[in-house]
């Protein structure tokens, strides 16, 4: 009888409610208040430069093809002949991650091996229209800033012996040729 009557029902919710209007509150005051997360974080991906300001993108397009929902485009574009990486690299004439299809899963990070593209820890991204959340190659650069390179690769103290120097593929096929 006392499963027909609707009073237990309606007294069992109300000691649920009760007991839930005198426990600590979850909620933040937002703009004033920001939300903490552990180390492992992954939120925003962007683009990092070295302790010199170098793009530390060559336009390998690793990231590009990793990406699970195809939201990083890359255009590569190769340095004008009188700059020193001419034949060496190539850098990313054009780069931009379509926030609104990015999600967030770090195979990119993971992917690049020149560890230009990182995971950073902002995870407030809001747009008033499509076109905004698109970020280009300046937007992830001032997302990401510098991150010092343990590697150094084009370091003095790297470079190995003075004699050794970029040569063509022409000149590599002739000195081979004399050797033999």
């Amino acid at each position: 009888m006392w499963s027909r009557l609707y009073l237990p029902s309606i007294f069992a919710g109300m000691m649920v409610t009760l007991r839930h209007m005198f426990l600590k509150k979850d909620t933040l005051q937002y703009p004033e208040q920001r939300r903490t997360f552990g180390e492992r974080y992954r939120g925003v991906p962007a683009l990092v430069k070295d302790q010199e300001g170098r793009e530390k993108c060559v336009a390998c397009y690793m990231c590009q093809w990793v990406c699970p929902p195809m939201a990083i485009t890359i255009e590569a574009e190769a340095y004008p002949a009188d700059h020193a990486l001419h034949q060496i690299e190539k850098y990313p004439g054009k780069f931009e991650i379509n926030m609104l299809r990015c999600i967030y899963c770090g195979l990119c990070e993971e992917a690049c091996p020149e560890e230009a593209i990182f995971m950073s820890k902002t995870y407030v991204v809001t747009g008033t229209s499509r076109e905004v959340m698109i970020f280009d190659k300046s937007k992830l650069y001032e997302v990401g800033g510098v991150r010092a390179d343990d590697v150094r690769k084009w370091s003095a103290d790297r470079k190995g012996r003075a004699s050794r120097t970029h040569v063509k593929g022409d000149d590599l096929v002739e000195a081979a040729q004399e050797s033999h």
